[in-house]
């Protein structure tokens, strides 16, 4: 486990996590294509520019978009799916890096982590509406459509704010492990899962009474983390050990790690199961040992 401190780590700029909904593949008009299947089907269809340091990624399957985070320009580039190319960018606060869409609320929530802020995107005009101050230096960012709150998570305190979407304000302050590197939400079960990467665990929020209900030892170093509401999974990146860490509930709350065997780079549908023939396996080095 290698400690870091509260500011975003230079080594860390560049591996970034982020987890969207599967869209349709991207049209052509790219830079770069790739003209043969990779191992398991899949293809790179388009290389898009983004800018200088594109960090965060959030897709609004309604809208046809996604946004980048850009944090070496302070903007949020926008790409149009059907097209691949950026179709607009959008001035946000300094050194944005953690990126979340709100698609029935037509929002996308934009961390600033130099700035201490939450800049709040209206994607119909693609301006910023609201400029929320959290503090301390804003990281990762998950939104709950379902409750109408948003939840950021400050690497320099060890916390995670709530707000509220509807009044743009913050609601409640939530003590974490250290290093809260990512964060995810489960509007199915009420709960957020906020990595800690200092730590080595994953800290379990109950979004009802903004409280950390379980704290669950995974593989070193976590910071991505994504959430399956309709597994009822949580699946935890461990960057110094090489892991995927799925966390699946059990009768008396969450039971994890249950590290499953996926390898390392591949694509979890919804609702996949997390085992490779029903044996729970460690990943590391693009390979599971069962």
């Amino acid at each position: 486990m290698s400690e870091r401190g509260g500011r975003v780590p230079s080594g860390r700029r560049r591996a970034g996590v982020a987890v969207a909904a599967l869209l349709a593949p991207l049209a052509a008009g790219s830079i770069a294509t790739a003209p043969a299947a990779a191992a398991g089907g899949y293809i790179v269809t388009a290389t898009i520019p983004v800018g200088i340091e594109p960090f965060g990624v959030a897709a609004d399957p309604a809208a046809g978009t996604v946004y980048v985070t850009d944090a070496g320009t302070n903007w949020v580039q926008v790409i149009n799916v059907a097209t691949s190319t950026v179709t607009a960018t959008v001035p946000v606060g300094i050194e944005p890096i953690g990126v979340a869409a709100d698609p029935a609320a037509g929002t996308v929530y934009v961390a600033n982590s130099s700035a201490g802020t939450v800049s709040v995107i209206d994607v119909a005009t693609g301006t910023v509406t609201a400029t929320i101050h959290v503090g301390g230096v804003p990281f990762a960012v998950a939104a709950d459509p379902a409750a109408g709150t948003v939840y950021v998570t400050d690497i320099s305190n060890d916390t995670v704010a709530v707000i509220d979407a509807a009044t743009s304000t913050v609601t409640a302050s939530i003590p974490v492990g250290s290093g809260p590197y990512g964060v995810a939400a489960d509007p199915a079960a009420g709960t957020v899962y906020v990595t800690s990467g200092n730590g080595d665990t994953v800290s379990v929020i109950d979004t009802a009474t903004n409280t950390v209900t379980a704290t669950i030892p995974v593989g070193s170093g976590p910071e991505g983390v994504a959430a399956d509401p309709a597994a009822g999974t949580a699946y935890v990146a461990g960057l110094d050990s090489n892991t995927v860490s799925v966390i699946s509930p059990g009768a008396g709350g969450p039971t994890g790690p249950i590290v499953s065997g996926y390898r390392a780079g591949t694509c979890i549908q919804p609702g996949a199961s997390p085992a490779v023939n029903g044996t729970p396996a460690v990943l590391g080095s693009g390979s599971a040992r069962l």
